[in-house]
């Protein structure tokens, strides 16, 4: 086994050794997003089965809700804001393209950013579809709290964008610093309007392909070393068969 000393089967052996650890190293990794999918999968189960809040209690104005309430279930009365509302581009659905609908709804805590369904319309942002109107009045809302999107795709203009931020929208408003942070998926409407948008679909929670990952990387790892341990032993073997062939040319010489 003197060989495994050379220098070209220490560097292997480093190699392999490096290999295997990284291995280990990203199914650790997956596996720990497992964990991570596994916790936002109860709380996400807890929240759309808790009793509907007032808005006032989970958002406030100019502050981001906490992460821990999202899809938790609200709810709000006041009166919608229809000559402020901004179409959220680019949302298909079963391939078909659409915009979001979201509408400023006053409330006397605030004004609450509701997106209201979808709706089916080109893509091209060339062209403001033709928007259902809402109800006038007086209305009570009920739907689920959904956390800002950032970046510059949230970026509001001619009161349309990509993704919805409360941030981005209350810079458009007139009366932007009353906006509380976050916005509301809508689910149900009292008195409904005239003409329904698409509802909004819920989440569905599932742990991925993390597990079957973490084992594939884990499986590599051993499969390195198991891989390393045979070549030393064919190189092994290989030289005990050359030590034999030479001690049987002296003796027959």
């Amino acid at each position: 086994m003197r060989f495994l000393l050379t220098r070209r089967w220490l560097v292997f052996a480093v190699v392999v050794a490096l290999l295997a650890w990284l291995a280990v190293v990203l199914g650790d990794w997956q596996f720990r997003r497992l964990d991570e999918r596994e916790a936002a999968n109860r709380q996400l189960a807890a929240n759309l089965g808790a009793s509907p809040l007032p808005v006032s209690e989970l958002m406030r104005v100019g502050q981001a809700p906490s992460s821990s309430d999202q899809w938790r279930r609200v709810t709000a009365t006041g009166e919608w804001d229809d000559e402020h509302t901004v179409v959220i581009r680019y949302r298909t659905r079963d391939g078909k393209p659409g915009v979001d609908v979201v509408t400023p709804l006053r409330t006397r805590h605030g004004v609450v950013l509701v997106d209201r369904g979808w709706l089916a319309a080109d893509n091209n942002g060339a062209t403001r579809p033709n928007i259902p109107a809402t109800s006038s009045g007086t209305v009570t809302v009920s739907g689920y709290l959904r956390l800002d999107a950032a970046g510059s795709s949230a970026k509001v203009t001619d009161l349309s964008a990509r993704a919805i931020s409360s941030v981005e929208i209350a810079k458009v408003l007139p009366y932007g610093d009353q906006v509380l942070g976050g916005f509301v998926n809508l689910a149900r409407e009292s008195p409904p309007p005239s003409q329904s948008l698409e509802p909004l679909s819920l989440p569905e929670p599932g742990n991925g392909p993390h597990f079957f990952y973490g084992l594939q990387w884990w499986f590599f790892s051993g499969l390195a070393i198991a891989g390393f341990i045979y070549l030393v032993w064919d190189e092994r073997r290989r030289l005990l068969r050359e030590r034999a062939a030479q001690e049987a040319d002296r003796e027959t010489s």
